[in-house]
């Protein structure tokens, strides 16, 4: 081999969004002068910059390119241990092409992005809205989804109760709101809610909806049905207040018929 090669140091560790180097030596102990290309290999290649990219030797003499480690805040950037290689190929001698190999730890993040569908849901006994939940960060999520409002106004079922997501992935949470009390008759009430993403250790995240509840039946109905019952009672204070004095002619008659009809003695 008319190469040899150190990476210094052999393992590392960045931060997502931020970015780390490592120094690549190498020299050149052929006793020919060669140039040497460096090509990036593995899954975190894509996040390396070597510079200068080819570097030209003499027999015996050392020489020293950077590695740029840029990993994005990105879900793609898998956190822990991740393995990489530089592919350094002469050109005099291809055939001994050399590939150094190294160690990036990426550090764990959490981001997490939550959102109503729909932000307003309406209904009489019950809503129905959706929380999607979006993992941003490059680690595992588990959490748990909990409701709430002010005032106790509201009871939650929600299904699933707790979730785990995969870096890069979205879950959808069913949630059924039911008013405590029922609204028979009368306009709508606005009642804000909230559904949380609580994470053990961490701040819960709070996405606020609006459940409006609407009346059984509707107001005309209510105020039709009252003036009907005011309306029956005038009706019956005003037959008992004029009653009718009602005599009977046919016992008058009689009495008449009979007084002609029998002598007087």
């Amino acid at each position: 081999m008319s190469l040899w090669t150190s990476l210094e140091p052999a393992s590392t560790t960045v931060d997502p969004g931020s970015t780390t180097t490592v120094r690549l030596r190498l020299r050149n102990t052929g006793d020919v002068v060669d140039e040497y290309r460096f090509t990036p290999v593995g899954d975190i290649a894509p996040y390396i910059t070597v510079e200068p990219p080819t570097i030209r030797l003499y027999p015996g003499t050392t020489g020293t390119v950077q590695l740029t480690f840029a990993p994005p805040r990105t879900p793609d950037a898998t956190a822990g241990p991740n393995p990489y290689a530089v592919q350094i190929v002469p050109t005099e001698h291809p055939e001994a092409t050399t590939v150094p190999e190294g160690n990036l730890t990426i550090t764990p993040f959490t981001e997490i992005r939550a959102e109503l569908v729909p932000h307003t849901v309406k209904g009489r006994f019950r809503g129905r809205p959706k929380l999607a939940i979006d993992n941003l960060g490059n680690t595992k999520l588990t959490a748990s989804v909990l409701g709430n409002d002010n005032g106790d106004q509201l009871s939650y079922e929600i299904h699933p109760a707790n979730v785990q997501i995969e870096p890069g992935r979205a879950a959808f949470v069913k949630a059924t709101l039911r008013p405590r009390q029922i609204t028979w008759f009368g306009r709508k009430e606005n009642r804000p809610y909230q559904l949380a993403v609580q994470r053990s250790g961490s701040t819960r995240l709070d996405v606020d909806g609006t459940y409006i509840q609407r009346g059984v039946l509707p107001r005309w109905l209510a105020t039709f049905l009252s003036l009907a019952v005011g309306l029956t009672i005038a009706c019956v204070a005003l037959w008992f207040a004029y009653q009718p004095n009602v005599t009977s002619l046919a016992q008058e008659k009689l009495q008449q018929t009979a007084a002609t009809t029998i002598p007087t003695p």
